[in-house]
């Protein structure tokens, strides 16, 4: 294991984009789990007259308020900081639930294959023939709001990327010669999928989660500015963005540094997953 960590520290160094976005995507972690220490503001906290101050630098701001006010007077700074942990716990948690899913159903329709992957890909098939927001949004209407949800429901219509992955590289790993060894020598097919199978698809989940994650971010802003996500007093970057939607021509901070926030943190995780997909994969290094 730390071979592998000083392989990747030695590896990332030589990708300017990869060791610019790492760099990036940790400062962001940092500063969600510092959020208390960092915010001067209660991100929730409203104050009708100091609503809509402009930032710090420009005509008729304060050092006071380093990116302005929204139009309930709640520090901007404080609400991008706070925001950021929903954002990543959201992206993180969600990738996690669709992985599970999505490696087991993979797993199972690759090794076992005939009627049962015939089952599994129709379901597949089902799920891409829907749009997938569309999904979001009726399972966000029948089950609710809230961060639990809202979780559940990216992480339940997000495996299906997951189970094709999976599937296809089980389909090239299970008629190899040291899987054929271990059927023949009895071992049960839990301690291959295990053994032999599972290692070979971990390097190309790595990668399609650490992307993904970028995506879910927008998935949950998209469900937030929507009205169906995080709604007040939570802070999210996409309920943010919904908020000052309509102050965007006058008040343009409002709505500006939320964009901003989501912007750099995707382009940040794109940029190390990039970096995972030439360290992992042996063709294009």
């Amino acid at each position: 294991m730390l071979k592998v960590f000083k392989a990747g520290l030695k590896n990332i160094t030589q990708s300017k984009t990869g060791a610019a976005g790492l760099a990036v995507l940790l400062v962001i972690i940092c500063i969600s789990i510092a959020a208390p220490l960092i915010a001067p503001y209660d991100p929730a906290q409203a104050n009708i007259t100091r609503k809509l101050v402009p930032p710090s630098w420009a005509a008729g701001g304060t050092t006071e308020f380093l990116l302005g006010t929204d139009n309930l007077g709640r520090d901007i700074w404080s609400r991008i900081v706070h925001g950021s942990r929903v954002s990543l716990i959201v992206g993180f948690c969600s990738v996690a639930v669709s992985g599970f899913i999505g490696i087991a159903l993979g797993l199972i329709a690759g090794y076992y294959g005939r009627w049962i992957d015939a089952v599994i890909m129709r379901i597949v098939d089902a799920f891409l023939a829907i749009p997938t927001i569309l999904f979001m949004m009726l399972f966000m209407f029948v089950l609710g709001e809230g961060i639990g949800t809202l979780i559940f429901v990216i992480g339940i219509t997000g495996w299906v990327s997951y189970t094709r992955m999976v599937r296809s590289e089980v389909l090239s790993v299970r008629e190899r010669d040291y899987v054929r060894a271990a059927r023949v020598v009895g071992a049960k097919d839990s301690r291959i999928i295990r053994l032999h199978i599972m290692p070979n698809v971990i390097s190309s989940f790595i990668v399609i989660s650490t992307l993904s994650i970028g995506r879910v971010i927008i998935s949950e802003a998209a469900l937030s500015f929507l009205g169906l996500g995080i709604q007040s007093p939570a802070v999210s970057w996409g309920g943010m963005l919904s908020d000052g939607r309509q102050y965007l021509a006058t008040n343009w901070w409002v709505a500006t540094f939320p964009g901003i926030a989501i912007t750099i943190t995707v382009l940040a995780i794109i940029f190390v997953g990039d970096w995972l997909r030439d360290w992992l994969d042996p063709k294009l290094n």
